[in-house]
């Protein structure tokens, strides 16, 4: 069995922070029933291009939502409140992404539903909370870049500040709620009593400051974007030249300092004085920057990775296809393909998070593609399905 196995997550989610958390859940075998509004074409990432398959399912949406059930419900309609209750009678948690001030109005906040389920887990992920004066508020992962100072962190020094190439934002905090939702589900299971659990996009963006956060709070010191990637204290960790592009070094340890002047053939400079101790080595960084270019100049990318394997931590500079085409990638598992009903199989990146038996692979589901099972095992007759249909509920 999976370890989430027996788990049912009801998830009032779209786009890309809240689903992506739910999909670590699905992945390691929860069932997590995406509830979406059958009046505006469900969760919004539907439409989200610019690529589509054949049959017009978002690649988007594909690749946030896997494993994952769907069943339609309008959960503005006061018709559709026994059908939540009955479905939170059903489940172990009901996660959500949305503005901060509207899980309250949709009553799927923990207290509204434990009178239906006093263990129920409500895990609400929001741009800045759900209290506060920006509960209100809509945001999203760039605009918390920008305010949480990752823009001011990125790119190089003479340049404008840059975001991230990946919205990592969305995606660390969604993994912080699948987390969260876990970590209050083990409470629950122990004591019989949920509750609600909050993360908010701009929390786990300034979170993410961490140890720069603690040097700007005790210290003053404000940390600038550096030359070529540069770690703040550690030295060599940077971009640096070879004979046909660049190659990241990555000596975050004092015994790869001398293994790294051994691989180069310049095993003298594990003796030098000047380079001794990390804090040598960064007080002499521009001219320790200049003697590496020299030395890594002489063999290209390649070569110098086929000689750095296993002893150096080292990488080459790979865009997005020459990531995903990287043999280590493709012959050991990383990539997962997946069926799809209508187009055929497709590929996605498998999931991270490994077990001795393999990750289930389902695509995305269809809109509403699971309403009807779903409600009759909540002992829903056709007839009062068919009902909820016509009122335009489901």
């Amino acid at each position: 069995m999976l370890p989430l196995e027996g788990v049912r997550v009801l998830a009032v989610e779209q786009y890309g922070a809240g689903p992506f958390g739910t999909m670590f859940l699905a992945d390691q075998g929860a069932e997590v029933i995406k509830i979406e509004n059958p009046r505006d074409g469900g969760d919004m990432s539907r439409a989200v291009g610019p690529y589509f398959f054949p049959s017009g399912d978002s690649q988007f949406f594909h690749s946030f939502n896997r494993n994952k059930k769907s069943l339609t419900l309008d959960l503005s309609r006061p018709e559709a409140r026994p059908v939540l209750y009955d479905l939170v009678r059903s489940a172990d948690a009901l996660a959500s992404n949305m503005r901060g001030d509207v899980p309250e109005k949709l009553g799927i906040t923990y207290d509204t539903l434990k009178a239906h389920n006093p263990q129920i887990v409500c895990a609400h992920l929001s741009a800045y909370g759900r209290d506060g004066p920006r509960a209100a508020w809509p945001g999203f992962d760039y605009v918390m870049q920008a305010e949480a100072g990752y823009f001011a962190l990125t790119g190089e020094p003479e340049g404008t500040p840059s975001r991230f190439g990946l919205s990592i934002v969305d995606m660390m905090t969604g993994l912080a709620m699948a987390y969260g939702l876990l970590a209050a589900l083990t409470g629950a299971r122990a004591t019989g009593q949920g509750r609600d659990i909050d993360v908010s996009l701009f929390d786990v963006a300034l979170h993410n400051t961490s140890y720069l956060a603690t040097w700007y709070l005790n210290e003053g010191f404000n940390q600038p974007r550096l030359p070529r990637s540069a770690h703040p204290s550690l030295t060599p960790c940077q971009l640096y030249k070879t004979a046909d592009g660049w190659i990241f070094l990555m000596c975050n340890k004092e015994k790869f300092w001398p293994a790294l002047c051994a691989a180069i053939d310049r095993p003298e400079w594990a003796e030098d004085k000047r380079f001794l101790r990390f804090a040598d080595r960064l007080a002499q960084r521009p001219l320790l920057t200049e003697m590496l270019d020299g030395a890594l100049q002489a063999r290209s990318t390649a070569d110098w990775l086929a000689r750095f394997a296993g002893i150096v931590p080292a990488a080459p500079v790979n865009d997005v296809a020459a990531a995903l085409d990287n043999p280590y990638v493709v012959e050991t598992g990383r990539l997962q393909t997946l069926p799809h009903p209508a187009d055929g199989p497709f590929r996605m990146v498998a999931p991270p998070v490994r077990t001795a038996e393999p990750a289930p692979a389902r695509p995305a589901p269809d809109l509403g593609a699971d309403t009807e099972s779903v409600l009759e095992g909540l002992g829903y007759d056709p007839a009062r399905i068919a009902a909820l249909r016509a009122d335009g509920v489901i």
